[in-house]
């Protein structure tokens, strides 16, 4: 046949025509071709023939009139994929018996060792599968790919609920592995195949089976976020504390994503809160790490070991301070803490979250710190605030912080500030911490404005007068002149509240 167009996509134009044309069952166009002479065997740049079309595209009179002409049916394109193959794929049930009466191949397989059942079972067309495993001799029920998958694995990976009941009646091995040492369990898990997976619970496959990595469907489901799976896994009586290779348990893959609802599951089902990891880090340090409020406030709700450290020697709370975490280091700090532990470098958190700049965390810590001093001082009396550390934006404090700015930033000379805090308790250790924050050689002033907001913290917790104890350090430093200025100054605004009021 003569062709004078150019190649396209391997093809000649008259040869990518007849393709066209049994993609879309046109027999009339295919039939003007072959009369013209053309190469009905022609495979495009996948090495994929016109009969590759046909069956993929289940074009019943297509495949015949190719058959008629083209003998060589068991062809593979460049996927390992044959007309078989492709019509099991796509589920074209009449094809399947076409190709198989005109003596296709039927332990055939692609590149990655699908068979057609395979093929079929992965996208659910029963049918087909019926036809394969009723109507054909010698087809293994339980054949594997080279990711040593039967047909069984893909269509529960798959969530093919029809296919997996079909499977099972026909007698199936519900236990096999895959390469990874999956079953099919893992994989329905997995993927969140929640109608599959309580299919293959009711066989009475063991829940508690582990891959390679020693993962269990609940370690899977868990680490996909699959919250029915996990609920059904957990009410099958799965080991809620089964661990990986790696020490790992469920509640830790929650942890690490911030899947909220799954962590409450299995908190509920009585998960160990602080089971550490190869990393020696517990779900906490990863909640924290991975900046999860949500779950490290079930945790600490749960009374998990906030004082637990990771292999670095950093409880979660270093992990807050390292990060800037405000949010999550208010959860700790509030349900209290051991501020002394060191990291393996020796620092504590607050430490740690001044050389990292973290100004307001560390301010947050320096009033936790001295607010547990308190309250270890006054074990009978309550608080006179709810507890909080973060910065002090109430409106009936308003006053009182703006007369603490103009003392910082106006009157007290360098070094008067560290005088003050001494007077009033501030350890060495905070102070260092004040003084880590770099602003400029007047640096002194944000020093002494952010101790004096520490201190107002103190007092208002305490439920004391902060004027009264403004006065008193002032007078103690030798400030009189000031302690009078500022006295008057704070009792200047009768608007407000009792806290602010005159001696």
């Amino acid at each position: 046949m003569e062709d004078d167009m150019v190649l396209e996509d391997t093809l000649f134009h008259s040869e990518k025509e007849f393709h066209d044309a049994s993609k879309v069952n046109n027999t009339e166009k295919m039939q003007e071709l072959i009369r013209k002479g053309v190469d009905v065997k022609a495979k495009n740049k996948m090495d994929r023939k016109a009969l590759h079309w046909a069956a993929g595209a289940g074009n019943e009179q297509a495949v015949r009139l190719l058959l008629d002409q083209d003998t060589e049916i068991d062809e593979k394109d460049s996927f390992g994929m044959n007309a078989l193959l492709l019509a099991s794929w796509f589920g074209h049930l009449k094809i399947v018996q076409i190709l198989v009466a005109c003596g296709a191949k039927l332990n055939c397989e692609n590149k990655n060792g699908l068979s057609m059942l395979h093929c079929a079972a992965q996208r659910g067309h029963i049918r087909v599968l019926e036809f394969i495993m009723e109507d054909l001799e010698d087809i293994c029920l339980d054949r594997v790919d080279k990711s040593q998958k039967t047909a069984f694995h893909l269509a529960t990976e798959h969530g093919q609920v029809e296919v997996v009941e079909f499977l099972i009646g026909m007698g199936c091995k519900h236990g096999l592995k895959d390469k990874e040492g999956n079953t099919a369990m893992h994989l329905a898990a997995k993927n969140g195949h929640t109608a599959v997976l309580q299919r293959i619970v009711e066989t009475g496959l063991s829940v508690d089976d582990r891959n390679i990595d020693g993962l269990t469907a609940l370690h899977v489901s868990t680490d996909g976020g699959h919250y029915e799976c996990v609920k059904l896994l957990l009410d099958s009586c799965c080991n809620v504390n089964a661990l990986t290779n790696d020490n790992m348990n469920a509640l830790h893959y929650a942890a690490q994503h911030g899947f909220d609802r799954e962590a409450n599951l299995l908190l509920e089902a009585g998960v160990d809160t602080d089971t550490v990891n190869n990393q020696h880090a517990t779900p906490l340090h990863l909640a924290v790490s991975s900046n999860h409020p949500e779950i490290a406030q079930l945790l600490i709700n749960a009374e998990c070991d906030l004082d637990a450290s990771d292999n670095r020697q950093q409880t979660a709370l270093h992990i807050a301070a390292e990060h800037g975490r405000q949010d999550i280091a208010e959860m700790i700090l509030i349900a209290g803490v051991n501020l002394n532990l060191m990291d393996k470098q020796g620092k504590t958190c607050l430490d740690v979250a001044a050389r990292g700049n973290h100004v307001v965390l560390a301010d947050m810590i320096i009033k936790a710190d001295r607010f547990y001093t308190w309250e270890k001082d006054h074990p009978s009396k309550p608080s006179g605030r709810q507890l909080s550390f973060k910065q002090d934006h109430q409106l009936e404090t308003q006053h009182i912080r703006s007369v603490l700015w103009t003392l910082a930033t106006k009157h007290l000379c360098r070094g008067e500030w560290k005088i003050l805090a001494q007077h009033w308790g501030f350890s060495d250790a905070h102070k260092r911490a004040i003084e880590q924050q770099w602003t400029g050689m007047k640096s002194f002033k944000e020093h002494g404005h952010r101790m004096l907001l520490i201190w107002l913290h103190g007092m208002v917790m305490a439920g004391e007068n902060p004027i009264k104890g403004l006065y008193e350090g002032l007078v103690e430093i030798s400030r009189n002149d000031l302690a009078e200025s500022i006295r008057q100054k704070a009792n200047s605004d009768t608007t407000l509240p009792k806290i602010c009021s005159a001696m």
